[in-house]
């Protein structure tokens, strides 16, 4: 009995020792565009202005009925003396904090508010006004709440901020600007000891090295470090010492040949972070990285795990019809798969960083990831640009799929930055200048945008790197997978290509809650994309998906005498064609008598995937019926190695005899 208690206690100890040796959160928002809560709110200028009401956090408060509307580039539209909307939004939340919280470090973290925010805790100021709009920030709280009982969170945000360079970097840009708590806002509650973050640098060889930001330690403690691969296995395990005083302490290792992560193989591994006093468990993280290298060779090309890639890429903007700039994981994942479906492998993020999960999903599912600083053709000033680049790369810098920091947007760069992000990321990312002029290459990456092909051609000549982080714009779906195959044949015979990004995803079309919900584009400002604002597929999305397949079918017209062999090339980086599928149907089209469209397969199968090296051709041998050339059509359809199609190709075989059916079928016979 007595051996019962023992054991019974001990397991107490344990479970209350974890509880207490993790981060805590209680949510004062929603989390979502579609999960909210409702705060107080009055709205200084506009729309339902000048009393107090009540409004959904997160979101932006043009798109709740309150303001007024801007496009960025408005002044561009109706000139330089065009006034921006600039009115104040004042929140109140109450909110309770628990009693056992007392003895925490507490901290408030706003993940993102456009523009300027003022922050009051029980009418004490939080600290400064924090300035930009897509960042997350946060204040420590711990001597301004009253424990057990009732707290007033007040908000004063100011859609124009008060620093010049602030708005010349977000809000004189080129997409629709709002105003809100546009993210979600959280406590952090932390033990008295414990680490703030932790920042990591993976090597494709294996090494791997660990910043560690303890606080507040109250004398020597020992950090555990565990590395767990995606089975749950732990491949390596080491430990180091804190001191008292210590701020920072960098740990190394090295596994055995890792698993790597690339966008075709995202594999991730969990690094488990645990601070000791002794035995005692006094806090522990966790964080999921990836084992992959970057490397700029200059005058060569880009290379990710010492092989030589080119970026498939377009631009992303974080946006919903009804909701501005305030989404959810389901949009975001949304748009990571249509990518995937398009047969892309990168995505740069503009005009600003995006919500974490949209990285997450990048991480996981597999594409290169630009992360960019605000700056549309305008830059932050030093001072707050050097505060925003850190809240950036602090939050960002775990992620496997960031591969280039981006400093700015067409001359939205202050150099001043560029030696910035290199403090706080320990891997030491490249740091690339977008631009639209010639001459700004940076870190051996030309980067110019809307080169025509001969002046692209030219510029492959040397000697930098050309990668070009906006090209072929979509405006007004203006054909942009039109001369796409010409582009992309180019950047892809010549060595000096890093691929390129397409200029854009998506129609930014928002629902006007002041026009009746009529969806607004700002005339030719905002259609931009291969997607309308819902992410339907317009004209150009299935000849890109075929331009960019990682399968290169180069068969267009089945020859009399088709044996069933077909050359084709691996413009996969990583993954050999023999991973992949490859199925034949054989199908007859249905005919107007029959009152609907498509086809029906009647014979279908599977042949041998060939052994193709990435980068490399060979043949696909099929192996058809007799009596193929019975039958309308010959499909051929391609899937990775994780099932999804990636191409469907498409052979008429007896096309005269289709037409004989239709003309008997509509004129009778006219032989």
């Amino acid at each position: 009995m007595q051996t019962r208690k023992i054991i019974f206690f001990a397991f107490i100890f344990l479970v209350i020792n974890n509880i207490y040796s993790q981060k805590e959160i209680i949510y004062l928002s929603g989390r979502d565009n579609e999960n909210t809560v409702e705060w107080d709110f009055y709205c200084t200028g506009g729309r339902n202005s000048g009393y107090w009401t009540k409004i959904k956090v997160p979101s932006h408060w043009e798109q709740q009925g309150f303001g007024d509307y801007d496009y960025g580039r408005a002044y561009h539209t109706y000139g330089k003396k065009y006034k921006y909307a600039d009115e104040q939004g004042l929140y109140k939340y109450k909110f309770t904090v628990p009693q056992n919280w007392k003895s925490k470090e507490i901290y408030i973290v706003f993940e993102g508010v456009m523009t300027d925010a003022e922050v009051k805790i029980n009418g004490q100021s939080a600290g400064p006004i924090h300035q930009g709009a897509f960042y997350r920030f946060k204040y420590n709280i711990s001597d301004k709440l009253n424990f057990g009982k009732e707290n007033l969170l007040e908000l004063t945000v100011s859609k124009m901020s008060s620093n010049k360079s602030v708005n010349n970097a977000e809000r004189y840009a080129d997409y629709w600007i709002f105003g809100g708590i546009f993210r979600p806002v959280y406590l952090e509650a932390f033990p008295k000891e414990y680490i703030e973050r932790v920042a990591i640098n993976a090597k494709a060889d294996g090494y791997f090295a660990i910043d560690i930001f303890p606080k507040n330690l109250k004398s020597m403690r020992n950090i555990e470090v565990k590395i767990i691969d995606a089975s749950k296995k732990v491949v390596t395990s080491f430990r180091g010492i804190a001191n008292k005083n210590d701020s920072l302490i960098t740990l190394t290792s090295k596994v055995t040949n890792p698993e790597l992560w690339t966008p075709e193989t995202p594999i991730l591994y969990t690094v488990n972070i645990t601070l000791y006093d002794k035995s005692v468990k006094l806090y522990s993280l966790s964080e999921k990285f990836g084992f992959r290298t970057i490397e700029i060779r200059k005058g060569d090309g880009i290379y990710i795990n010492n092989t030589k890639v080119k970026m498939k890429g377009i631009n992303r903007h974080v946006f919903w019809p009804e909701s501005g700039r305030c989404i959810n994981p389901r949009i975001d994942l949304m748009d990571v798969m249509l990518m995937k479906e398009l047969n892309l492998n990168a995505v740069r993020c503009s005009h600003y960083p995006p919500d974490i999960t949209f990285l997450e999903y990048c991480d996981s599912i597999g594409l290169f990831v630009i992360d960019e600083l605000a700056g549309w053709q305008q830059a932050y000033d030093t001072e707050v640009g050097a505060k925003l680049v850190r809240e950036m790369v602090i939050r960002d810098v775990n992620h496997p799929s960031i591969i280039f920091w981006s400093n700015g947007n067409e001359g939205g760069t202050n150099k001043q930055l560029d030696d910035d992000f290199g403090i706080y990321d320990p891997s030491n990312r490249p740091v690339i200048h977008p631009h639209h002029k010639p001459g700004n290459d940076f870190n051996g990456i030309d980067c110019n945008h809307y080169e025509d092909y001969y002046s692209s051609k030219n510029i492959l000549q040397g000697p930098n790197i050309y990668m070009p982080t906006e090209f072929l714009h979509g405006q007004d779906d203006g054909g942009m997978a039109a001369g796409l195959s010409d582009f992309w044949e180019l950047f892809w015979s010549s060595n000096l290509s890093g691929g390129g990004f397409l200029w854009a995803m998506l129609d930014e079309g928002i629902v006007r809650t002041d026009l009746n919900n009529y969806i607004d584009v700002d005339r030719v400002n905002a259609p931009d994309g291969i997607l309308g604002p819902y992410r339907q597929k317009e004209g150009s999305f299935y000849a890109m998906r075929e331009i960019f397949s990682p399968v290169k079918i180069f068969l267009n017209e089945l020859p009399q005498d088709f044996d069933g062999q077909i050359e084709i090339e691996n413009r996969y980086y990583f993954t050999n064609l023999k991973k992949c599928k490859f199925q034949w149907q054989l199908v007859n089209f249905y005919l107007p008598a029959n009152r609907r469209t498509g086809h029906q397969v009647i014979k279908e199968g599977y042949t041998d995937s060939p052994d193709i090296a990435p980068v490399s051709k060979g043949n696909l041998k099929i192996n058809l019926p007799d009596e193929w050339k019975n039958f309308d059509a010959l499909f051929i359809k391609v899937f990775d190695p994780y099932g999804r199609e990636i191409i469907t190709k498409t052979y008429k075989i007896n096309h005269s005899a289709i037409v004989d059916k239709i003309v008997k079928l509509t004129w009778g016979d006219v032989s």
